[in-house]
């Protein structure tokens, strides 16, 4: 029996900021992303993804600055590197006004959050967007954003990842198993908004954090959101396995593709879940045109404004390393970092081991893999990622806004659609039921599903405990 093809995920992936990923595009005549601080650069774009049947945007953030590069934040200012740069998270309510089904990954740092506020932060953008929330859980990596945090610095990078454990584990309380589905009545004749025995104390003493408290918002169409992670760290795989359930990965190539979703698939078998649990999200940039010839013209036309440098300067703040100070051609160390740990060991593995041969790989002022070419050409290199990468979609980088997501939405959308490798409409429902078509909550083998109370009327539900095992759970320190 003949397999169907594997639809293509698409996330347009964007920061509230100038530049995001293709350092200097800013300069670009047609470009918009200075306008990023009003909302209509956002609610046009959000329109744009949507007639275009993207899963979402997918919203990148960093606590702090860009400041190992020349040891100063001189370069990172002058040319915008994701400096200055806004909070992604208040930029939802707009989108979702204008849109139905549009998705939204936001990223946020466990460190820079307390979980109970946290918690009804997202409740309430998954009650307001009726249940498109998704988050990015990183566990930062510059030394400036701790400082600006009142600390001497990062904490070790695997210590990091023991505090988003801790982070979810309360988290996962809140949403999961503090309110009951039908604790909400909304009764008027009685007077019975909230019926007070369906709503339940979490009791949590973690090595970061301890609660002892109710979840301040009533349950959210999805309850936890759709679970991001991008690190690929061993830590990062361990803690993806368990945890993720979309995933980001760097990746050069469809074969360096298909060993990180292996590896990634097979965590998440080791943590007693299903290799399908995970959706895996390739970065790639994509110019295209009616043409080849037209492509390769735009392609050229991108370059000329780009600042490679200013890639050098946002990968050195990846892996810890200040280029700046080694020649052109001297052979770099790539030390220990407390950075991204994954960002130096793939450098290595590339071969970039000199301020010369990174530079070149920064011509589009990125290292992202850039794909030029007429739809036809787009679409073979896409689909060959998603057949021969074992991956299921990609965060799509934007070159110059909103051109890149327009020309993605009609040149390429068409000829994938008519391949049978993308929708052709929304399904409908939550961001999560999008994606795996399973409804809106977590998998039953997902680790916050110990804390969900059984449905009403019945022993069990999908992934729920007993009632004693749920009141023991919520109880034990």
């Amino acid at each position: 029996m003949t397999q169907p093809k594997k639809h293509i995920h698409i996330n347009a992936f964007n920061m509230n900021c100038v530049g995001h990923i293709h350092h200097g595009l800013w300069t670009h005549p047609r470009d918009r992303s200075t306008q990023y601080h009003t909302l209509k650069y956002w609610t046009d774009l959000a329109q744009t993804l949507e007639k275009g049947l993207f899963d979402g945007i997918f919203l990148a953030d960093v606590v702090g600055y860009y400041d190992v590069y020349q040891q100063g934040v001189d370069l990172t200012l002058r040319e915008g590197i994701q400096l200055p740069v806004n909070n992604p998270w208040l930029l939802v309510s707009a989108m979702a006004a204008v849109t139905e089904h549009l998705g939204f990954g936001l990223t946020a740092t466990v460190a820079a959050h307390n979980p109970y506020t946290f918690a009804r932060d997202v409740s309430t953008l998954d009650q307001l967007t009726n249940g498109r929330i998704g988050w990015n859980i990183v566990t930062g990596y510059v030394d400036s954003g701790a400082r600006g945090l009142g600390q001497d610095g990062l904490d070790a990078h695997d210590s990091r990842y023991d505090r988003a454990e801790d982070f979810l584990q309360l988290a996962y309380k809140l949403w999961e198993g503090s309110w009951e589905d039908a604790a909400v009545i909304a009764d008027k004749e009685r007077r019975i908004h909230t019926l007070p025995e369906k709503v339940h104390t979490v009791h949590h003493e973690g090595p970061f954090y301890r609660s002892n408290a109710i979840h301040m918002s009533a349950p959210s169409p999805q309850r936890t959101p759709l679970l991001f992670q991008a690190g690929t760290s061993a830590r990062g795989l361990q803690f993806a396995g368990h945890h993720a359930e979309g995933v980001f990965i760097g990746a050069g190539n469809p074969e360096a593709a298909r060993e990180s979703s292996r590896k990634l698939r097979q965590a998440a078998v080791d943590a007693g879940r299903q290799a399908q649990d995970l959706k895996i999200y390739a970065g790639v940039a994509v110019v295209t045109g009616t043409t080849e010839a037209e492509a390769k013209e735009k392609y050229a036309d991108y370059l000329a404004h780009a600042s490679s440098e200013g890639g050098l300067a946002h990968f050195a703040a990846s892996t810890g390393v200040d280029f700046a100070q080694y020649d052109l051609d001297e052979p770099i160390s790539f030390g220990p970092s407390n950075a991204i740990q994954s960002a130096a060991t793939a450098a290595q593995k590339q071969g970039w081991t000199t301020r010369r041969k990174l530079l070149e790989q920064f011509t589009l002022g990125s290292r992202y893999k850039t794909i030029v070419g007429d739809p036809q050409q787009v679409a073979d290199a896409l689909t060959t990622w998603i057949d021969e990468g074992e991956i299921d979609g990609f965060n799509l980088t934007r070159i110059v806004v909103p051109e890149t997501w327009e020309d993605f939405a009609s040149h390429i959308v068409p000829e994938l659609q008519n391949r049978g490798r993308y929708r052709t409409a929304y399904e409908g429902g939550s961001l999560r039921h999008q994606l795996f078509g399973q409804g809106d909550r977590l998998s039953a083998q997902h680790p916050a599903a110990q804390w969900r109370h059984p449905v009403a009327g019945s022993s069990h539900d999908s992934g729920s405990v007993s009632e004693e095992a749920v009141s023991s759970a919520l109880q034990a320190t």
